[in-house]
Formats: C-alpha cells, structure tokens, sequence
C-alpha cells in the first residue's frame, strides 16, 4: 500500500528516512516529520491520464491523500504545544508557595469534598486516589516537569500523556478555581496527545534529524533506550490503575491511555525490526489522519469559543449600549494598574469603542478564515486584545491560553520568519560567548570536524536551527497557511 507524497508522485532514494523512536513524534518516508516540516520544493507532476483526473474526483483523491501522507500545520501545532506547556507551566511556578491551599491537603475544597464530586460527576484526578502529601507533591512536580518537557519537545509522545494527565488531576482536584482559560487549558491537553506537534522546533525533531544524518551516511540509527524506560513503568501503573478502578468512571479515558500505550509499544517494535514494512507506513497513515483530525477540532473549537462568547454578549444590555468595559475597569479586583484602569475608564469614546470592538471581532472571525488577509487583521486584533486583558484585568494565564489557541491559525510564512529570526537571535548571543569557533562566512557559527557549520538545516528539512526555505507551492492550508 504505498502511499506517495502529495508533492513528489515518486519519491528518490536520495531521501533516506530513518525510523523514529518511541518516546517522540514518529517519522518516517511518509510521516509528518518529513512531509509538512514546511513548505517544500514542488516535485514533478504526475502525468493526466483522461480528463477525469481535474474533476471532483481527482480534487479528492488529492485531498485524500494530503490528509494521509502528511500532517499538515507543522508549525502551528508546534506554536499551540508550545503556548499551552509554557501557560500551565507558569501557572504552577507562580502558585508553587500556595499548592497546598488551591489543591493540595490545606485546601477548602478539602479531599472528602473533592472525592463526593468526583464520583458524582466521573471526573478523573489522580491525587483522588489518596489524601497522602507525599502523592500530592509528587503529582505537582511531575505535572510541573512534564509541561516544561512538553515545552521543549522532549520525548513529546510521553510528556503529552503525562501533562494530560498531571492537569485533569489538578484541576478536577478543585473545580472552583479555575476559569475560562483553565478550561481551554482542560481541552487542549487532551488534544494534544492525539496530534503530531513535534514535527519542527523540538528536540525530538533534532534527534530525528540526527538520525536522518546517520542514515545518510549508512550509519544506523541511534539506539533508543529512553523510550522503554519511560513506557515500562507508565505500563505498570496503567495496569494497576484499571484493575484498581482508579481511572474515572468515564469509559474514554481509560480506553484512550491503552490506546496510546499500546501504540508507542507497537510503534517501537516496528521501528526496531520492520522500520520499513507496510504495517510502518499504514502506522504514519493512522497517525497523520489523528493529527489532521484533532488539528480540525482544534480550529472548530477556537470558532465556536469567539462565536458563543460574540453572540452571548450581544444579548446583555450593557453591551448593547457600550458600557461593558466600564464595569470591569472600576473592580479593584481587576485594576493590576488603577492609574492605568483610571485613565482609560475616564474615556467614554474609549470604552465604548473597545466595547463594540470586541464585540464585532469575535462575532465576525469564524466568517473571516477563507480570506486570508482579513483573517489575519482581525487575528492580529484579538491578540492585542487578549494582551490588553492580561495588562489591563490581570488575567495574564487567560490571555497567554487564548493567544495560543489563536496560534493555530496564524501564517506559515510568518512562522518560519520567526524562527529563522530566533536562530538569528540565538547564534548572535552563541557568537559572544568565549570560546566559541568561527566557521568562514558565518560569525559566530559553532563547526564541526569536517568543517561545516553544526547549526546548519536538518538534511530532512525539518529539526535543525533553520527553519526551510519558502520554496514551490506556498504556504499550506487555506485556514492555517
């Protein structure tokens, strides 16, 4: 069942893609690691046959197979895996001194209460299974860790299920003291586990890169140890959880963990002994459409949160008459800055205009995303307001949840900008650091023996310190590109 590219009908040798391990994002000749890391040089184009290939059926037959032989958004799922690690990461360094009084053994929502409600409701949380402080620090810390390797693409696969974990447990602990952004947070840790978002800015994008250098080389692929290691005992604990009753009442979770176990076991077994068998590349087809699946959701569940929150406030009066921001502005509660809450609630042209502002920009964007460029004004929008949010209500977790959900619809073009200037940025601060080598041309550059430069591109155009080149057929999806 070879499934060619959908931008090169046949793929050359040349291309060498090496197996991936368990512990990150798969890739493979046909995974996302290797075919939406960017946008890539246009292959030669498979010749016509008849006049029904331009028709509807060949236009799905393409987009069948874009669907399957890659996962698109790259850099976007990487943006959203990135923002939601790093906003629940800060959250829990920032409550770190007051744990034990929002979640842990001092908290009012005391653990009777929490263990009543849970079983009310067959919401999962691990530190249900005992009241011990030991178990509550140990939960946070692991919660703490995993969103910080999560952050930085560290065996993504595992660290994704751990976050999952690690923040339905600490927020079905105490459901009152969340928000609305502790339940996007809630949401998108659940989807990220099901999305390939390591394919580019990761370390797991740089280990499968280095693999793919090997491989080029006719060396073999470096040794996976860590990947067991972390799976072996997630196993055990899985098995004595279900047998136990500990998962929750509700049946998708637990199917949902053995699904994911399961798969990395199989995954690592077939990467090691048939890296590339037929079952390897039907493995890259299931995973591309679960990425591509959840990156659908993702946006739906973006739209419908801008269009409920738009509508609803339409309904109340003080909306209606431009009043809204007011309010907020004068609650000490809200007032990080009251200088600057003064200032502008002084302004009734302001206020006023920022009211039917918000209005209008949440109402309208899930009608803007199949044009582009009033798409992207009326992103640019948002995110400013969030930002305002944060300054001015003090609500800065919200906000930084909100932008990263905004991420998945941000340009690609733009993406690889940005990266290309953090690489910039960072082998500028590399450059005047002692004892760094210089490689000709490039100032500042570390060099390997063979005298190239080591922060040069990934061979498999994905993985390295740059990002690709903008070359061929553009920049992706419609909604995301």
């Amino acid at each position: 069942m070879t499934i060619p590219s959908p931008q090169s009908p046949q793929n050359p040798a040349s291309q060498n893609p090496a197996p991936q391990s368990s512990g990150s994002q798969p890739t493979g000749p046909w995974s996302a690691g290797s075919q939406s890391a960017g946008p890539q040089p246009a292959g030669p184009r498979a010749p016509r046959s008849g006049g029904s290939s331009g028709g509807s059926g060949g236009g799905l037959a393409r987009g069948l197979q874009r669907v399957t032989a890659s996962a698109l958004g790259p850099y976007q799922s990487a943006v959203v895996r990135i923002g939601f690690a790093a906003t629940y990461l800060f959250f829990l360094l920032r409550e770190l001194p007051h744990r034990h009084e929002l979640y842990g053994p001092d908290s009012p929502w005391h653990w009777d209460l929490a263990r009543q409600l849970t079983e009310g409701n067959r919401a999962f949380s691990v530190l249900m299974w005992t009241d011990s402080t030991v178990w509550f620090e140990a939960v946070y810390a692991l919660t703490l860790l995993s969103a910080a390797a999560l952050m930085l693409g560290w065996r993504t696969r595992t660290m994704s299920v751990l976050f999952m974990v690690g923040v339905l447990s600490v927020q079905n602990r105490s459901i009152f003291m969340g928000d609305g952004g502790d339940n996007v947070v809630h949401l998108m840790a659940i989807y990220l586990v099901l999305t390939r978002c390591a394919q580019v800015w990761s370390l797991d994008a740089r280990r499968a890169a280095c693999n793919a250098r090997r491989a080029a080389e006719g060396l073999p692929p470096l040794r996976d140890i860590v990947g067991p290691v972390l799976w072996a005992p997630l196993g055990y604990v899985l098995v004595t959880a279900t047998a136990m009753g500990g998962l929750g009442g509700t049946p998708w979770l637990p199917t949902l963990l053995w699904i994911l176990w399961l798969s990395a076991v199989v995954w690592w077994a077939v990467d090691r002994y048939l890296p590339r068998s037929e079952f390897r590349t039907l493995l890259d087809v299931l995973a591309n459409l679960a990425h591509n699946a959840t990156l659908a959701v993702i946006m739906a569940e973006v739209c419908l949160i801008y269009a409920t929150a738009g509508w609803y406030k339409i309904q109340g009066s003080r909306w209606q008459d431009g009043t809204a921001l007011y309010y907020p502005l004068n609650l000490d509660y809200f007032t990080p800055w009251p200088a600057l809450s003064d200032i502008l609630g002084a302004s009734g042209l302001m206020v006023m205009v920022l009211t039917y502002g918000t209005v209008i920009v949440q109402v309208a964007f899930p009608f803007t995303l199949f044009n582009r460029r009033v798409k992207n004004v009326l992103l640019v929008v948002m995110i400013c307001e969030h930002a305002g949010i944060a300054l001015l209500l003090g609500l800065p977790f919200f906000s930084m949840a909100m932008i990263a959900a905004d991420a998945v619809f941000l340009p690609t073009a733009f993406l690889v900008w940005l990266g290309t200037r953090a690489t910039l940025g960072r082998r500028r601060l590399l450059a005047r650091l002692p004892g760094r080598s210089r490689a000709p041309g490039k100032p500042g550059a570390p060099t390997r023996a063979d005298g190239r430069s080591a922060d040069g591109p990934a061979r498999d155009g994905h993985g390295g310190t740059e990002e690709p080149r903008l070359q061929g057929g553009g920049g992706g999806h419609t909604l995301v590109g």
